[in-house]
């Protein structure tokens, strides 16, 4: 009966103890959504970086350069029209 009474007891706490497999499945869910956004993170990261390159003095993109100048200091020709898109990102 000891024996029995032992095994119940190391049973009970191998699925729920601190320890056990049911922590083990949530710890392992909630690494899965960490990693999920580390990777957007990742993504946003990479795209502002392409943005950095293309404003570099070493490779200056013309067309990227007019872009930003007009987004940031409002500039727009007389002979153009403005749709603004809010769903837009910069």
């Amino acid at each position: 009966m000891l024996c029995v009474m032992v095994f119940v007891y190391f049973l009970f706490y191998t699925i729920n103890g601190e320890r056990g497999l049911l922590k083990y499945l949530y710890l392992k869910k909630e690494i899965a959504q960490a990693q999920k956004i580390a990777d957007q993170y990742n993504i946003q990261k990479t795209k502002l970086e392409d943005k950095v390159r293309l404003l570099s003095s070493s490779s200056l993109d013309l067309d990227m350069l007019e872009e930003r100048a007009r987004v940031v200091l409002n500039l727009v020709s007389d002979d153009e029209f403005v749709i603004l898109d809010n769903s837009i990102e910069e």
